[in-house]
């Protein structure tokens, strides 16, 4: 990673924190670096959970839950409160679950992350989970891959959540988010689409633009066949039980405890 973005990203978490008067718990890339599929011109998703002090949550009145930066300089930098983050999290809430695996993390001073993850085997629910990913392979495949020519970065836009799909079938858990490993266990390593992907692979990391260009027949075939097949398996998998709701309540006190201490009110 380039040392002086990390240093931007570590100066405007600090920031944050400072002008928010917040406690960032954890901060982790999300999106293409974190998949493992950047360009050279990628921007820095930098996402990130905090707790404000205990007396903020003692209100009639709702307020904002998420912190939102202007996107500049290759940075998007967003959070959630933990307590927005809990709900989701009870609902499987895949982006939040992929965040909590990145390989790229700027921030985790709390143990509040790593306690989140031991619970998320039980909160996992292979169903929302599934229509979550085929969605967004279904919204990204109509959008740019339609016609004769089309973006052709976007061909990983929709391989990867449908790659998702077939880890989610294939082992009834989260999948990874290292695009790579998702390539590698469910692609034939010897088959045409496995040479198409690793070729966009290599171009897209090079730099190279990848824009428009003539669609890739091969791709777009076996894409929509996933899309199709995908459509029906979700509807055969279950839900999951998930955890009470005192259990995210002890989650969530331990949090602020952690991050501020005792305070009296």
């Amino acid at each position: 990673m380039d040392e002086h973005y990390r240093l931007k990203i570590e100066a405007e978490l600090a920031r944050i924190e400072e002008e928010e008067n917040v406690r960032i718990l954890y901060a982790c890339e999300s999106g293409s670096r974190a998949w493992g599929f950047p360009s050279k011109d990628s921007d820095y998703d930098v996402r990130f959970l905090y707790v404000r002090p205990v007396e903020w949550y003692l209100s009639i009145r709702e307020r904002r839950d998420v912190i939102e930066c202007p996107i500049s300089e290759m940075l998007d930098i967003n959070g959630w409160d933990l307590r927005k983050a809990l709900g989701l999290f009870s609902k499987s809430n895949p982006p939040l679950l992929e965040w909590l695996q990145s390989p790229i993390r700027y921030r985790e001073p709390y143990s509040t992350a790593e306690r989140i993850r031991t619970f998320s085997q039980a909160t996992f629910s292979p169903k929302s989970c599934m229509f979550h990913y085929l969605h967004m392979a279904k919204g990204n495949y109509r959008e740019y891959l339609q016609g004769d020519t089309v973006r052709v970065k976007k061909y990983f836009y929709v391989l990867r959540p449908l790659l998702a799909c077939g880890w989610i079938e294939k082992y009834n858990a989260m999948p990874p988010i290292l695009f790579e490993q998702l390539v590698a266990e469910l692609v034939p390593a010897e088959s045409e689409l496995y040479r198409i992907i690793q070729s966009l692979l290599v171009r897209k990391r090079a730099g190279e633009e990848l824009s428009m260009e003539p669609r890739i027949e091969l791709l777009n075939d076996y894409l929509e066949a996933q899309i199709t097949y995908y459509e029906q398996a979700a509807k055969a998998l279950h839900s999951a039980e998930g955890l009470a709701d005192e259990q995210l309540d002890e989650l969530f006190r331990h949090a602020l405890l952690e991050a501020w201490g005792k305070v009296s009110v």
